[in-house]
């Protein structure tokens, strides 16, 4: 590894752990729940399992090929590496997001979709469809998980939790956070007796997505 690959690594474990630490601070898991992971050319960096965030160090580096086989470090990496490195092997994503987030996870035991309440669903593809479930760590979840990222960058994984990926780690965050802020409302909604929840339309949703691009300041060079 030269001095500059070491240094990506370096800079991109770091941020990992910072964002690994948010998702516990957030209350997007308890514990060791949950994982993240993020992509530096042909490594995946991921959380190891079983070890709380707060005491991950730098010279806690795990990292695994494309291939699964463990490239880097000495702890033993999450157990759900075959759903993240799908997304890898499926997308042009850079970071993945893993949760048991409490609204999202709700929702996972309710509906095949979280319906269309806010036109952050946009941001996300469309609407958000829940995998089918399967045990953690297995091949047929992250199976499950594919095909319900079809054409989108979050999904909702049956009686588990969320998963969501980006181009960095910090929009793979944001995503999962109003991902979960999205389902908090629904639940909300529907819970208001001889009520019904107000959807987008699938137009509404392609105006709002077609805005959502020019979105933010723009670039400084």
């Amino acid at each position: 590894m030269t001095e500059t690959e070491h240094a990506r690594i370096e800079e991109a474990w770091a941020d990992l752990v910072a964002t690994a630490r948010r998702t516990v601070a957030d209350g997007l898991v308890v514990g060791t729940s949950g994982n993240v992971s993020v992509r530096v050319g042909d490594t995946v960096l991921v959380t190891p399992t079983g070890v709380p965030y707060d005491r991950l160090t730098p010279r806690d580096a795990v990292g695994v090929g494309l291939d699964g086989r463990q490239v880097l470090g000495e702890l033993e990496p999450t157990s759900e590496v075959p759903m993240h490195l799908a997304v890898y092997r499926s997308t042009d994503a850079a970071a993945v997001v893993h949760t048991h987030a409490v609204h999202a996870t709700a929702v996972s035991l309710l509906v095949d979709e979280l319906p269309p309440v806010h036109y952050m669903t946009a941001a996300l593809g469309g609407p958000v469809r829940v995998a089918p479930y399967a045990l953690y760590g297995s091949d047929e979840l992250a199976e499950n998980m594919l095909r319900a990222l079809h054409d989108r960058t979050a999904c909702l994984l049956r009686n588990h939790g969320t998963v969501v990926h980006g181009a960095t780690l910090a929009q793979a965050y944001d995503r999962t956070a109003q991902l979960e802020w999205m389902c908090r409302v629904w639940l909300t909604a529907r819970s208001v007796p001889g009520h019904t929840p107000s959807l987008l339309s699938a137009g509404q949703l392609r105006e709002a997505g077609e805005k959502l691009r020019g979105y933010g300041q723009p670039r400084q060079d």
